[in-house]
């Protein structure tokens, strides 16, 4: 992608015969609209991507490695940030065409009023709950889960510590929905919850024994297990909130509404490297790899990963149509959005139904 000539050749190429239904459909989509780097009425010459290195985010590791990008009528440029904060915070600006990160922080860009909407999922079900082993021998024993954390408090003296990631994020709000609607537990009152700064940091204190459990996704449960870490899953989102929503495709309008012909290839490809993620876990695993960088998340943890339940990746939007209502009250409860978003506001399923 970054040899010019390339491209060009690649725009040539999908103005023959030969082209593929993606690449056509893109074509037949260059009726109107700028682009992201400035084009002149023919649909996007460019489709600008934020996405994070996050195991969630796997379409996009595909995408890239297979060469799924290279089939739309549009250049893509993907950037990389580190949170999910940092695109919300860079979406202001208006540059993204796509943002692949976390459903809360997706609300929060639609709540700020940056014309947008989620056209694809990327992940269902992908957290589990963490619990040191100690914490587990209770969890079995006790009458209720509410038993069991009230019999921790009682024989350590202190209440249970979670460390996840900040309050209002989707591990903060799994969590604080199994504590209080499944559990019985005041997530306030009953728990601590210490606001760790990401994967790495929860990671860091699992390995360390820094904190008695966690709401967390994959590689992080694997990366624990592969390392010892006296640590086990004691529940998971696909048992009590089947559907749970994660990390997810928001399209801006000015693709979704302006090209949708563009905005269904894009989609289209997406569905493509999630079929390519569940039909060839080696392969995508590498990927993943290559594109987070092979010293944060080796082959070996990313190929073990695949096989959690955790690792339940998806495109069609309407799988998690019923938990992002859920997500949408707590994030509202919590102050990171203004008022609850409804799923008119927060999704476009015409994007995937059109496929």
């Amino acid at each position: 992608m970054t040899d010019g000539t390339a491209i060009s050749r690649r725009r040539l190429l999908k103005s023959t015969a030969g082209v593929s239904a993606a690449g056509l459909a893109g074509i037949a989509g260059c009726t109107g609209g700028g682009s992201g780097s400035g084009g002149s009425g023919g649909g996007l010459d460019e489709i600008r991507v934020a996405y994070m290195p996050i195991y969630p985010d796997m379409q996009y590791f595909v995408m890239d490695q297979e060469g799924y990008f290279d089939e739309l009528s549009a250049t893509v440029e993907g950037e990389v940030f580190s949170d999910g904060p940092s695109i919300v915070q860079a979406s202001a600006t208006g540059d993204f065409d796509v943002m692949m990160f976390g459903i809360v922080p997706a609300m929060i860009v639609m709540d700020k009023g940056i014309p947008s909407k989620i056209t694809a999922a990327n992940i269902q079900n992908a957290m589990q709950i963490l619990a040191h082993d100690d914490f587990a021998a209770i969890w079995e024993e006790a009458d209720s889960g509410a038993d069991a954390f009230a019999r921790f408090e009682e024989e350590r003296g202190r209440k249970f510590k979670f460390g996840t990631f900040p309050p209002g994020s989707v591990p903060d709000i799994l969590l604080r929905y199994w504590l209080a609607e499944i559990v019985g537990v005041d997530p306030e009152n009953d728990v601590n919850i210490t606001a760790l700064g990401g994967a790495g940091p929860v990671r860091q204190a699992l390995l360390a024994g820094e904190i008695d459990g966690t709401s967390i996704m994959e590689p992080v449960p694997t990366i624990a297990e592969m390392n010892d870490a006296p640590y086990q899953s004691i529940a998971w989102a696909g048992d009590f909130m089947p559907g749970q929503p994660a990390a997810v495709t928001l399209m801006h309008d000015r693709l979704r509404e302006d090209n949708p012909e563009q905005a269904a290839a894009f989609v289209e490809q997406h569905q493509r490297a999630t079929t390519f993620a569940t039909e060839n876990p080696d392969q995508a695993a590498q990927h993943a790899s290559t594109v987070i960088g092979e010293s944060s998340l080796p082959v070996e943890t990313a190929r073990r990963a695949m096989d959690s339940p955790a690792s339940d990746f998806i495109t069609d939007p309407h799988k998690i149509a019923d938990g992002a209502q859920v997500f949408s009250e707590y994030a509202a409860q919590l102050g990171k959005t203004s008022e609850a978003l409804s799923n008119d506001a927060m999704f476009d399923f015409g994007v995937y139904d059109s496929l």
